[in-house]
């Protein structure tokens, strides 16, 4: 029967690395994927995540199934860690969480959930988001909407415009909103503008569902929260679809969890079931080696401590190599690359054109997506100055 089938393309990131990977050239540079490298472009194991798996070697007797909704440290921990662990939501019991196999498997999960409560809903998704939003969101049936977010020639959020087009939603209608660290652009919302969205969600009866992959990546833990908690603190009804892949180093280890909060302690367990039932449908058991590893890290002082100080450090390396990229596109160019150190997290667009990224693959073995996007933290001392001299050749 598979005779009818056809094959289909490689997904368009995932085989530009793959490309630059088979690239012969040394100066090569890859700045497809969304993983955090170091300077010498490696992507480490968080020194708290090593000594949490020694303990878990030498302690772990069972390889038994975890319960449905998680590893019970992991779960503690991500609501505390999205919310801070003194939130009025949490010291009412109106949240609950269920582990996930990464945010993907998160924002499936709170597809489903969304789904079974409103199959009319529309989820309006920013123009641009990450695009693994709509197939993993869209598999489940639900509609979309898009809202103007990214002013690309002034490289900032269009705030105007977003407000304009979400003027449309109706009750009931989804708001998928990145947390921090906006996958791909970079331009993030600001306090206020956060406060501005949470009573027109309010207003107008909409759900609001927080993508957050990048939590401590920004500017801190506690900052980058700042959309998630003040949203559930204004609204009676917030989804947040949690991954600890970059800000933990857990990306093999799949990672993550939807996390709800609702009107009271009965809506949260209501949630929970139907979140666990749609697991069991999709994956049945959650995975239980990186869960247990970041519950270990999040319930332990001295882990939790020693995982701060990591990730506060990658956090001031990618901002550092922001300005470093900025100031060496500048020189070379001529133009104002200045937006890239207002942007923040792993991700910036850089303005070229479709033509010119593909002269920076064919003549330099520069790779990036097509719409210029390109992962800041694979920029490093050793090869900014030729990747500025790249950009400054095909502009």
């Amino acid at each position: 029967m598979f005779e009818t089938l056809e094959r289909l393309p490689a997904d368009p990131i995932l085989g530009l690395s793959a490309a630059c990977a088979a690239d012969p050239n040394p100066d090569k540079i890859d700045l497809t994927v969304g993983v955090y490298k170091d300077e010498s472009g490696q992507t480490p194991v968080f020194n708290a995540i090593q000594r949490a798996q020694e303990a878990l070697t030498e302690r772990e007797v069972t390889k038994a199934y975890l319960p449905q909704v998680g590893d019970g440290n992991y779960i503690t921990g991500i609501r505390e860690l999205l919310l801070g662990a003194g939130h009025a939501a949490l010291a009412a019991e109106r949240v609950s969480s269920v582990q996930a196999p990464g945010g993907c498997g998160a924002l499936r999960i709170g597809a489903e959930v969304i789904k079974a409560a409103n199959p009319q809903a529309k989820v309006w998704l920013s123009q641009p988001t990450w695009p693994n939003h709509i197939p993993l969101i869209g598999s489940v049936g639900l509609e979309f909407k898009e809202y103007r977010y990214y002013d690309a020639a002034n490289h900032a959020v269009d705030f105007e415009g977003m407000l304009e087009d979400l003027a449309a939603a109706q009750a009931g209608d989804v708001l998928l909103l990145h947390g921090c660290c906006h996958n791909p652009c970079g331009a993030d919302l600001s306090p206020e503008q956060w406060q501005a969205l949470a009573t027109l969600a309010a207003d107008k009866g909409l759900l609001p569902f927080i993508d957050t992959a990048y939590q401590g990546m920004g500017v801190g833990l506690e900052e980058d929260a700042f959309g998630i908690r003040h949203f559930a603190d204004a609204l009676p009804e917030v989804l947040v679809a949690a991954s600890n892949s970059k800000n933990m180093g857990l990306y093999r280890e799949r990672t993550g969890a939807i996390v709800f909060t609702g009107r009271d302690r009965d809506a949260a367990e209501v949630f929970s079931s139907q979140a666990t039932k749609a697991a069991r449908r999709i994956y049945s058991m959650p995975p239980a080696h990186g869960a247990i590893l970041a519950g270990m890290v999040l319930s332990d002082s001295a882990l939790n401590g020693s995982w701060r100080e990591e990730l506060a450090a990658m956090c001031e390396r990618i901002n550092a190599v922001r300005a470093m990229l900025a100031d060496k596109l500048g020189a070379a160019t001529g133009e104002d690359f200045s937006f890239i150190r207002r942007e923040s997290g792993m991700f910036s667009f850089l303005g070229l054109s479709p033509e010119q990224v593909d002269r920076l693959r064919e003549e330099f073995s520069v790779y990036m997506v097509g719409s210029s996007r390109v992962n800041v933290a694979g920029v490093n001392s050793g090869n900014v100055d030729y990747l500025a001299s790249a950009v400054a050749a095909v502009l």
